[in-house]
């Protein structure tokens, strides 16, 4: 079981970023009634895509339940693809950043770790991610994974250490391990299992719910960001 998790847990949209700036102007001439409401995209691979669960137990769906019930006035856009390494998220990153998105969950690199890809491609590519989402002007939450030992520890300390490096680099937030919760739910490595499908890769229903409770409150604040963000654009500070 050790192997399978330290291998799998570190596992048209067309923007026009014009577009977002007449939105804001639209909502100067309206009173921006609705400026509070923020619109987060999750853009990640199987983790985020909610791979082998039922539609409502996926990690998109369990976390807007979350922030529904703190009272956050929030929609998650579900923009993960199953397989995707973080070339795969570069390459519809810019697709993604839709006009009405205020703010970005980017959750990329499993797939990538998985396949034995040179860190510094991934980190490459998680920067360009990084870019586009400055340049369209969104809030970010950077989600890490915690690599196995499996490929030496050269390549563990360059693979994880790229997440908080380029959060720094950008001025993002991170949140250092997607599976958090899971290994603090289980406590031990054995109890890992309990919140894992089969595979020993991807969370269940059960493992979802404990990977958004941790994660939860970081999203929070990102929601609270997006929102501080959208008053300064329309002069509500």
């Amino acid at each position: 079981m050790r192997a399978a998790f330290d291998r799998g847990l570190s596992v048209g949209y067309g923007a026009v970023y014009g577009l977002r700036n007449l939105t804001v102007a639209v909502l100067l001439t309206t009173g921006a009634a609705h400026a509070e409401t923020v619109t987060i995209a999750a853009l990640g691979d199987s983790l985020t895509a909610g791979y082998g669960l039922r539609q409502g137990d996926g990690f998109v769906p369990q976390l807007q339940s979350w922030l529904d019930a703190q009272g956050a006035d929030v929609t998650l856009i579900n923009a993960g693809v199953s397989g995707d390494t973080t070339a795969g998220g570069l390459s519809r990153v810019t697709w993604t950043l839709t006009p009405e998105v205020d703010a970005m969950i980017v959750a990329l690199g499993g797939n990538d770790y998985l396949r034995g890809l040179d860190p510094a491609v991934s980190r490459a590519n998680l920067d360009g991610i990084l870019a586009e989402g400055e340049a369209a002007g969104v809030d970010v939450l950077l989600v890490g994974l915690k690599s196995g030992s499996n490929y030496g520890p050269d390549y563990k300390s360059e693979f994880d250490q790229m997440y908080g490096d380029l959060a720094a680099k950008y001025g993002v937030s991170v949140y250092a391990d997607f599976f958090d919760g899971v290994r603090m739910a289980a406590g031990t490595q054995a109890g890992i299992a309990d919140y894992m499908q089969a595979d020993g890769i991807h969370p269940n229903a059960q493992g979802v719910a404990v990977i958004v409770a941790a994660i939860g409150p970081r999203v929070l604040q990102l929601v609270t960001d997006a929102q501080d963000g959208l008053a300064q654009a329309v002069g509500l500070d």
